[in-house]
């Protein structure tokens, strides 16, 4: 009895408290103003794809990657970027601009005119999708953008981001990508060539009689994708420059104006010895029409739901200045991004 009691108690005193807790949803960051340039981008995505997401000059950018895109120096790459035009422009000097990372939900909306942009990850499938929705029909530019459209020399600390660091044993090369515009879309990859890290390490430790028996990673690497959609065509390639750094676009444009556009990116990364097979496992995933559209994308806010119920820690806002909430705040961000990478081959770096 005084077992059931003081269980009577506890659930009156902690339920009305319970009620007022805040939600994650609290902690969503919200831009009312566009970027100056990439360091104010905003992070998203889920199973092991990270992007990061902002408006620049009017118009929408986002770098994407993936756990595991090593390269001959075991460098960790970014796949590329993607720039999205849109006409009319909803991107103006009128209307209220926003901005905002829905924690509990996995994904970033963009909005200003009756316009938005939504960008999420597929949680259980490599799938980028970027949906552009709006009250007038609106045509599209997407392009993909990269910097690993020729061979670089990597110099200085810019070695810090592979195996080599500061004892390059001779010039370091990033390898040019091959990217491809036709009709289907924009294919891009990077396949390792023969010769990686990894043969360097074996011959300095002198392992060479046990090589076949030790874990290669770097061999037959193969990462990248395919950016598509149903309503879009090739319409050119042009060059640039963005932060001090030569550039090359591949572009598709809308095949007819409409109130909804959207394209999606695969991706695929595997270990495979020719570029044809990488490439099939690539089209296995293009035509499983199951990891797109609505379901998936409800499959993947359950996903991000349960994430935030598994555990929290909250902490109420008093004040514009609340130094506990900014705490708070940052932990809830720091969370999200980990959950990014939660099914990824690699701790997130």
């Amino acid at each position: 009895m005084l077992k059931h009691c003081i269980l009577y108690i506890t659930l009156l005193v902690t339920i009305p408290f319970y009620g007022q807790l805040p939600e994650v949803s609290n902690y969503n960051t919200v831009w009312t103003t566009q970027s100056k340039n990439a360091s104010e981008s905003m992070p998203v995505g889920g199973g092991d794809i990270g992007m990061n997401v902002w408006v620049e000059n009017n118009n929408v950018y986002f770098y994407f990657s993936r756990s595991g895109t090593f390269d001959e120096h075991n460098t960790l790459l970014k796949l590329g970027r993607v720039k999205l035009e849109i006409s009319p422009n909803p991107f103006t000097n009128t209307g209220s601009f926003k901005q905002e990372l829905h924690l509990k939900e996995g994904y970033v909306t963009i909005s200003q005119n009756n316009t938005e942009v939504k960008l999420w990850a597929n949680v259980f499938a490599p799938v980028i999708q970027v949906e552009v929705t709006g009250n007038k029909k609106l045509n599209c530019n997407v392009s993909y953008e990269s910097w690993r459209y020729k061979n670089r020399t990597v110099t200085g600390k810019a070695n810090n981001a592979n195996s080599y660091k500061w004892a390059p044993q001779e010039p370091v090369i990033t390898y040019a990508d091959t990217v491809q515009l036709d009709s289907k879309g924009i294919l891009f990859y990077h396949k390792n060539r023969d010769t990686t890290v990894f043969d360097v390490a074996v011959k300095q430790q002198q392992l060479e009689a046990v090589k076949n028996e030790l874990m290669n990673p770097l061999k037959n690497l193969t990462f990248g994708g395919i950016l598509t959609g149903e309503n879009l065509k090739p319409s050119g390639t042009y060059t640039g420059v963005y932060t001090n750094t030569n550039y090359k676009g591949f572009t598709l444009t809308t095949t007819k104006a409409a109130k909804k556009q959207s394209f999606s990116i695969y991706l695929h990364t595997a270990q495979e010895a020719t570029v044809a097979n990488w490439q099939n496992s690539l089209n296995n995933l293009v035509t499983n029409k199951a990891v797109i559209g609505r379901k998936a994308a409800l499959q993947s806010v359950n996903w991000w739901h349960q994430f935030w119920e598994r555990s929290f820690i909250y902490t109420k806002k008093t004040t514009t200045t609340d130094s506990v909430y900014q705490i708070g705040k940052n932990y809830q961000l720091f969370r999200y991004m980990l959950g990014c990478n939660a099914y990824g081959n690699y701790p997130t770096k």
